[in-house]
């Protein structure tokens, strides 16, 4: 199933606060997006309902198989463009994360895939 945006950033925030916390709760999506509960809630249902999340008797907020998976290229989109950015164009940390969290929706996968190519030439060379 198609996802949109929001629900790509929702997948996105959950991998990363697991990766941090170890557990997720839609307290603390809402907390580290800044959105109120309720919004937090109805996205949850969706991403639920498309298969991409359980949540636990506790609460706790899991990734299922194809969740992560999405999760995981939206995350590695973001990063690579991120990195692009700051060390490719010398754009600024924040403003480079602002501005992948935007483009990693929309770039092709063509570009995509040129710039993790140059991304990870230049990790191999040590530029990075």
């Amino acid at each position: 199933m198609k996802i949109q945006e929001s629900g790509e950033n929702y997948l996105e925030t959950i991998l990363v606060l697991e990766q941090r916390n170890g557990i997720v709760r839609s307290v603390d999506i809402a907390t580290e997006l800044g959105f109120a509960k309720p919004s937090v809630s109805r996205a949850m249902g969706i991403l639920k309902k498309a298969g991409y999340i359980v949540v636990d008797g506790h609460g706790h907020i899991l990734l299922t198989e194809e969740g992560r998976e999405k999760a995981r290229q939206v995350y590695e989109r973001h990063t690579t463009i991120s990195t692009y950015l700051q060390f490719s164009l010398g754009v600024s940390k924040e403003v480079a994360d602002q501005d992948a969290c935007r483009m990693e929706h929309v770039i092709s996968q063509e570009s995509f895939d040129k710039i993790k190519l140059l991304v990870e030439s230049c990790r191999a060379q040590g530029v990075l």
